[in-house]
């Protein structure tokens, strides 16, 4: 018999993850833990561009019951809301520069680490569709924000805090002159997280799993979810790979991979197990020939056992067969509705009038900040 299982996450269209919470309190916190948990990536990518402020409002129009996003740092040390490392042309456009005859402008191609916010904020982040995603609404002019801003317009959105947060900090340890350090992430993170009423219900999670522990040593009562996936689960020349906090995986007993998976997550303590879906040779459905999960029911299991959390509709579906916890998803509108097809409970939609005002307050607020 498992212990309780208390969730399990799948990254849908992209990864899979799994969400393991180790003690039954801990998901008590949660003011949604009565329902599936739908989680729209980056804010729902396929739907609106991404980790704005306008991809949040949407996830919360279509009833998403967490938002994840991802956090850089600046030069100047602010955490923002963005995925990439670098500011790539696929998705900002250059302005004007910060300030006259500034010798880093253009900014577009640049690693947020190396760029102060006064200059990350003149991008046009907003306007361009992305070519994966053809049916994301635009937003011209939209602002790359802060993790505080992001808060702020959550806070007018869902006046009783009921929203749950997935924040990735995005840090390169095979890169590491790409990205600020692991004690820059934890500290300038956990600055800005205790002071919001939303502290208690973010889930931290990072492939880099350094900053895991570190985290779970500042504030041993946040929730962290170790993601993984096979590019930072390869050890090559039998060296260990740089993202697992040096573990390696084949020290932990399986006796199959997908357990020592598992395994190595519960080691460093984190309480979400959150692997890719798919190995990234493979197709991405399985109803397609040479579909190679990186997820397995073994993998599942195991996380179960241990007290983990465990989280293209076929996947989705597997998935839910498989009685995984909550779904990441670019599209949180599509499954949510696959969700109440399973009968399962979904979060209520917020009032879609509330929440547009209050976008177009906040992306007003940040022109005038930024003009």
């Amino acid at each position: 018999m498992f212990p309780p299982i208390h969730q399990l996450t799948f990254l849908a269209n992209q990864a899979l993850l799994l969400v393991a919470l180790p003690a039954q309190e801990k998901l008590a916190r949660w003011s949604h833990s009565r329902f599936y948990d739908v989680q729209a990536h980056r804010g729902g990518r396929g739907n609106t561009v991404e980790n704005t402020l306008p991809s949040f409002a949407w996830g919360l129009i279509d009833g998403s019951t967490t938002l994840e996003l991802d956090n850089g740092i600046t030069k100047d040390g602010v955490v923002v809301v963005w995925h990439d490392e670098n500011i790539v042309p696929e998705k900002c456009i250059d302005t004007v520069p910060a300030f006259p005859d500034d010798p880093d402008f253009p900014y577009v191609g640049k690693f947020i680490a190396n760029l102060t916010f006064e200059q990350l904020r003149t991008l046009d982040c907003g306007s361009k569709r992305q070519d994966n995603y053809p049916m994301q609404l635009t937003y011209p002019g939209t602002k790359i924000s802060t993790m505080q801003e992001v808060f702020d317009f959550a806070s007018c959105a869902d006046p009783d805090h009921q929203i749950l947060w997935n924040i990735e900090s995005k840090i390169n340890p095979a890169q590491p002159n790409q990205t600020l350090g692991v004690q820059d992430f934890v500290q300038r993170q956990s600055e800005v997280f205790s002071r919001n009423p939303y502290h208690s219900s973010i889930t931290y999670q990072s492939f880099d799993w350094r900053t895991l522990v570190v985290m779970k040593k500042t504030n041993p009562d946040m929730i962290v979810s170790a993601l993984i996936d096979d590019e930072t689960a390869t050890v090559a020349d039998n060296t260990t790979t740089p993202w697992l906090a040096g573990l390696r995986l084949d020290a932990f007993p399986g006796p199959s991979f997908s357990e020592q998976v598992a395994q190595a997550a519960n080691h460093i303590g984190a309480d979400i197990l959150s692997p890719a879906a798919v190995h990234s040779a493979g197709s991405v459905d399985p109803a397609f020939l040479n579909f190679v999960p990186f997820t397995t029911k073994e993998m599942v299991d195991e996380a179960h056992r241990l007290g983990l959390q465990v989280n293209r509709m076929n996947i989705v579906e597997q998935l839910l067969h498989w009685h995984v916890d909550g779904i990441i998803t670019d599209y949180p509108n599509n499954v949510r509705r696959l969700v109440k097809h399973f009968n399962l409970p979904v979060a209520p939609k917020y009032p879609k009038q509330r929440v547009l005002s209050c976008l177009d307050a906040h992306l007003a607020k940040q022109q005038e900040e930024s003009s």
